[in-house]
């Protein structure tokens, strides 16, 4: 039996040391999600542990709101997918090349990963289709309708078709999934402040 005061202190420091040198862990969503924007940084993004691309400016995102634990994707852990994905990736965000990526998501077998839906849906509306790119804005939300990514191009979307109304409620719904500070946030609130009718470059 531990008698000293000062021996059941130093008893109590080394059994809760370890608590307090490695604390658990804690899942950061800041939106990543699938397919979209430009060609910095991490690729993929950084709200799943598999690729999630993002835009040119994504560097250090953190969120000061609700924060969602991500789905574990499929898919990326098969090298020849992700060698695929990234080659489309970079003939979208490299070259600019809409038709031929679609060609390539296509050709991966993954229609229904929201990240390829996402990137579809993106090339599309980079084409002018723009009912095509609905369709598969659609569909990357109805396989992940937190798709952090898919809601901020859909709000894009929403944006040069006229639909502004539509866009703060994609606004909205990022903020609920990443907060207020995560890039896809920042970047659908700085569109819908410009005026109607402004081209949008994302």
């Amino acid at each position: 039996m531990i008698k000293s005061p000062m021996k059941l202190a130093m008893l109590a420091a080394f059994l809760t040391a370890p608590i307090i040198l490695f604390p658990p862990q804690t899942a950061v969503a800041a939106g990543g999600g699938g397919g979209g924007g430009g060609g910095g940084g991490n690729p993929y993004g950084s709200s799943y542990d598999t690729p999630a691309p993002s835009y040119p400016q994504e560097k250090g995102r953190k969120s000061t709101h609700r924060v969602k634990k991500p789905t574990k994707q499929s898919g990326f852990d098969d090298p020849a997918f992700r060698d695929a994905y990234r080659a489309a990736y970079a003939t979208i965000y490299e070259r600019n090349d809409y038709a031929a990526a679609i060609d390539q998501l296509h050709a991966l077998g993954r229609d229904d990963h929201p990240n390829v839906a996402n990137l579809i849906g993106y090339s599309y509306r980079k084409l002018g289709d723009y009912k095509q790119s609905q369709v598969w804005y659609e569909r990357a939300l109805k396989a992940d309708p937190n798709h952090v990514l898919t809601w901020n191009y859909y709000g894009l979307w929403q944006i040069e078709q006229g639909n502004r109304d539509q866009a703060q409620y994609h606004l909205s719904r990022i903020a609920d999934i990443c907060g207020t500070d995560c890039e896809e946030y920042r970047t659908l609130a700085a569109a819908l402040e410009k005026p109607p009718g402004t081209n949008l470059v994302y």
